[in-house]
């Protein structure tokens, strides 16, 4: 019998670097609100040089080059963590279906992400490439977050373990929470937070996109609620009913920050707050899809053992 070649990564090592890419995305995530609400989204005027003679920040670019700056080389950090978790994919054994797909991707699309980033600077922050910016960043948390699970899940078939019904309400909350992202994409593009103060503004009138902003969070924490009590109601797995409170849960606090940034004039630190929740909630609602079907090992086969003849005595035992 052949023997399974030996992994060269523990299930630990290869867990945590998967887990580490969700923490690293939405990281940056927070540290590029940072660039916009401090006004040093241009701190680094040209990309991918710093300034025209230089790669990196200089005395002339004072705080904002640096902010701007440093932002850039966390983007190294993400690629030297999603790199590292490709090849613990790669080396561990036995390899885990769809993983090494899905590290792949992660990779790429930090490298995408940085593109983007420079076509953000040389288009003087254009609100709808920063938007693209962020939504591509949801996506990263999305494809980060799915590699994270399916290293920490067993290689069998996924099998549903709530209705049908309900886990099309599941997804139904999830397109409901994608829109209330992408809206508030477009409330931001129509804010004062543009990054730089020459920066143009998406046109919008603030109070009207804040107000469908509102409409879909409203119908986003109903969707919830309702998802919530039909868990329950129908003996849903525990795990199942909690990742839908801990949505329900992180859905209000994100709507006090929300609520309270909006009433007065977005402050800063709020605003930031808010693009941290933004992070939880969407990760938040994706730990609840996943709970909605488990995956079950795969049955290895038994070794082939000679029958066994039973004596009528041993038959009747």
């Amino acid at each position: 019998m052949k023997r399974p070649d030996r992994s060269l990564v523990s299930r630990t090592l290869l867990r945590r670097l998967a887990f580490a890419n969700i923490v690293a995305n939405a990281a940056i995530v927070v540290t590029g609100g940072a660039v916009r609400l401090t006004a040093s989204g241009l701190g680094c005027p040209t990309w991918p040089r710093c300034t025209d003679e230089s790669y990196t920040t200089t005395a002339e670019m004072g705080m904002h080059g640096v902010i701007e700056f440093g932002n850039r080389l966390l983007t190294f950090v993400l690629v030297l963590i999603a790199g590292a978790t490709l090849l613990a994919v790669l080396a561990y054994r036995p390899r885990r279906r769809g993983a090494a797909p899905l590290a792949l991707a992660v990779v790429l699309g930090i490298v995408a992400q940085a593109v983007i980033g420079g076509i953000t600077v040389r288009t003087q922050l254009h609100p709808s490439i920063v938007g693209i910016h962020f939504v591509v960043s949801m996506l990263l948390l999305l494809v980060a977050y799915a590699l994270w699970r399916r290293v920490s899940e067993p290689d069998g078939r996924k099998v549903p373990v709530v209705p049908p019904a309900l886990r099309s309400l599941t997804w139904i909350t999830l397109v409901a929470s994608a829109a209330v992202i992408v809206v508030g994409v477009a409330v931001t593009g129509s804010g004062p937070h543009a990054g730089d103060a020459d920066a143009v503004r998406n046109g919008l009138d603030p109070q009207t996109i804040s107000q469908v902003h509102a409409d879909l969070v409203f119908l986003l924490v109903g969707l919830t609620v309702g998802l919530w009590l039909a868990l329950r109601a129908v003996g849903a797995p525990a795990r199942a009913v909690r990742a839908a409170l801990t949505l329900l849960l992180v859905e209000l606090g994100q709507g006090v920050i929300g609520f309270v940034q909006y009433f007065t004039n977005l402050p800063a630190l709020l605003v930031g707050l808010h693009m941290l929740g933004s992070c939880l909630v969407w990760l938040a609602t994706l730990a609840l899809l996943w709970s909605t079907h488990e995956r079950h090992p795969t049955q290895l086969p038994h070794p082939q053992t000679p029958t066994e003849t039973l004596t009528p005595a041993r038959a009747s035992s």
